[in-house]
């Protein structure tokens, strides 16, 4: 991985979509939801930003949940990842 985020940063990769339902029904691609869970691939080193000390709370290769509309996405080496802020996870799921 050669993506190393700055300040508060974290560079994401989103979970697939679940494509069948609880019942077996299978999702055509439209009606998908966005996944909102994604594993952790970098983490920026946190530091004073904005006038503020921000201690960085999350490691490389943890599962979160993360705001539906944030982050900007951006294709590497033909791979999506999606860059957003700390603040912008909103759990750790363990």
């Amino acid at each position: 991985m050669s993506i190393r985020p700055l300040g508060d940063k974290v560079v994401i990769k989103k979970v697939e979509a679940q494509e069948k339902t609880k019942s077996g029904i299978v999702l055509p691609t439209q009606a998908k939801e966005q996944p909102q869970m994604a594993e952790i691939i970098a983490v920026g080193p946190g530091g004073v930003i904005d006038g503020k000390e921000i201690k960085m709370e999350v490691e490389v290769g943890q599962k979160v949940i993360f705001s539906k509309y944030s982050g900007t996405e951006v294709k590497y080496d033909d791979v999506e990842y999606t860059i957003l802020r700390q603040n912008d996870i909103l759990a750790i799921v363990e």
